[in-house]
């Protein structure tokens, strides 16, 4: 019986483990969240949507081959520079098919994703803006 009874617990400890793992999301799976997330801010047309779809597409998936040599330990230092002058050229062509304000807010996102702002991050600030505390000589100086 006690045989049992640690068999099952086995099999649900390994069953929880299995599941708390995380799973890389697929090129796809990426592309859609980020052709959704400049739908809404730049407005795209189904042209200018379907043409970007295809630069990010190539862009994650070479990002996603980078990631897997990392994990294997086989990258090496040019394939992380190659990948980000393809992440550039990748941000330029979608600049080439944006129009006026679309490539001013383009430019906004990329500034936004380099800084690490986001939408919750934004308004957690804006919220608890007088909670903020105070550092430097200034936070020393207040605390009289």
């Amino acid at each position: 019986m006690k045989t049992y009874i640690l068999i099952i617990l086995f099999c649900l400890g390994v069953n929880t483990f299995a599941n708390a793992q995380k799973k890389i999301p697929t090129a796809q799976e990426l592309t859609v969240k980020n052709i959704d997330e400049l739908n809404e801010r730049l407005e795209l047309s189904p042209t200018q949507k379907s043409v970007i779809y295809n630069y990010v597409f190539d862009m994650y998936r070479q990002q996603l081959e980078l990631v897997k040599k990392q994990q294997a330990g086989s990258s090496k230092e040019e394939d992380v520079t190659r990948f980000y002058k393809f992440q550039n050229e990748t941000n330029d062509n979608i600049k080439n098919i944006l129009k006026g304000d679309q490539i001013a807010e383009f430019d906004k996102l990329q500034e936004e994703r380099l800084n690490g702002d986001n939408k919750k991050k934004k308004g957690k600030k804006g919220k608890n803006k007088e909670e903020e505390p105070v550092t430097g000589i200034s936070g020393l100086k207040s605390q009289n």
